[in-house]
């Protein structure tokens, strides 16, 4: 008997530790991507970019991380998760030392490109090691968690960036030593995840390297279809307003100091939406959250909108909520629709398909900027929101089963 409960205790551990480290390093992850959404406005300012080139600029990120989450996905059928979560770790940091060395337009969209391969490695592998280790009745509530340790990282990266920067120091200063702190990172997490056995080459690849699985495991092809579409259309709104929203407050008349804490207030937001938001499709279930979250975002963005400046200042963080928590219910929902053994390779397609409207959203949404101004711009992004609606009337049979099941 003792030993069974030994057992039990040793496995929990285990399932705490891969959440733990997974989080961790989605805060390292997360906060590196979402730092470039601090520096667009200085780098704008430094290289004389038009806001279609700063969409260019942050598309061309996107771009990397959308062409690689597949490749990244099927290698780690073979090698494991382990090499290619430091690996990516190790390029993305090398990438931020080396934007500090940049000194043309073209250089930025070349080093930014290889940061978003570094960065496409963390979300694919991840999502699916938590996701295969717990049940459906607590996948949800841990990937929020997951979900909530990389907007820690957003807002503790990106606002310390951003205090600095609005201190009067340089911002290749935060550039590099973030880059730094990544690449010793990845020494640690490689040496942590080998201790405690997780992520390494799978067994069915030591037996047998000529081993390839065929398909993608989609159990419910419609219900993976419609959540797909509401990931991207969610995506491409909250990556239209990180990317344009301190030119909003600065369009307002905002104070540049207080401008560039836009991101961080939408940040702290999110950080909230995506702990809490999990847990509450968890008692309430998914389409109902994700109708209240998409009508919420629609909402804020309206608000902040017609609000006076430091007005509508006050109101990003509750629009972070909204924009942010949607994410949680989403992830937590592929498991529901793909079977186990398939999880890296699908998690890989569904982030390779909503990382596509991040390449697109902040070009599409710049190019309408430079035409009909930011507020236009912004507007747009609330409209699109909505058009998840109808959607999750497609997602509500795929998973109303498991919404049963789990409660």
């Amino acid at each position: 008997m003792d030993g069974i409960v030994d057992t039990k205790n040793t496995q929990q551990r285990g399932i705490r530790r891969v959440l733990g480290t997974c989080s961790v390093l989605h805060i390292i992850h997360d906060g590196m991507g979402n730092m470039i959404y601090v520096l667009l406005p200085v780098l704008a300012q430094q290289f004389g970019l038009s806001l279609t080139q700063v969409g260019m600029i942050k598309g061309a990120q996107s771009a990397a991380t959308a062409l690689f989450q597949i490749p990244v996905g099927l290698l780690s059928e073979r090698v494991g998760e382990r090499a290619l979560l430091a690996s990516g770790t190790i390029l993305a940091g090398a990438a931020f030392i080396l934007l500090t060395l940049s000194s043309q337009f073209f250089e930025l969209l070349i080093i930014l490109f290889l940061g978003g391969i570094g960065l496409a490695v963390q979300h694919p592998l991840c999502s699916s090691l938590i996701s295969r280790a717990y049940s459906v009745k607590g996948r949800r509530g841990a990937l929020g968690t997951y979900n909530f340790a990389g907007d820690v990282g957003k807002f503790l990266i990106a606002g310390s960036a951003s205090l600095l920067i609005a201190a009067g120091i340089a911002w290749q200063a935060p550039a590099v030593g973030l880059g730094i702190v990544a690449i010793v990172a990845a020494i640690f997490f490689i040496l942590i995840l080998r201790r405690i056995d997780i992520g390494g080459r799978p067994q069915a690849s030591r037996d047998d390297s000529n081993v390839i699985t065929r398909g993608w495991g989609i159990i419910d092809r419609p219900g993976f279809a419609a959540l797909c579409l509401i990931a991207i259309i969610d995506n491409s709104t909250r990556a239209g307003i990180l990317t344009f929203v301190t030119f909003l407050m600065i369009d307002k008349g905002v104070t540049e100091g207080w401008a560039v804490q836009a991101i961080p207030a939408v940040i702290a937001g999110g950080m909230a939406g995506k702990l809490a938001c999990g847990f509450i499709a968890d008692k309430i279930g998914v389409i109902r959250t994700v109708i209240i979250t998409e009508l919420a975002t629609a909402i804020g963005i309206v608000l902040i909108l017609v609000l006076p400046g430091i007005a509508a200042f006050f109101v990003l963080p509750l629009l972070g909520v909204a924009l942010n928590g949607t994410s949680s219910v989403l992830y937590g929902t592929i498991g529901d629709l793909v079977e186990a053994d398939k999880q890296s390779r699908v998690f890989a397609l569904f982030y390779t398909l909503t990382a596509v409207s991040t390449v697109i959203a902040p070009l599409g949404f710049g190019v309408i900027g430079d035409w009909a101004g930011v507020h236009t711009a912004i507007l747009t992004s609330g409209c699109i929101v909505l058009l998840t609606i109808p959607f999750t009337f497609m997602l509500r049979s795929a998973v109303a089963g498991n919404e049963v099941s789990a409660c």
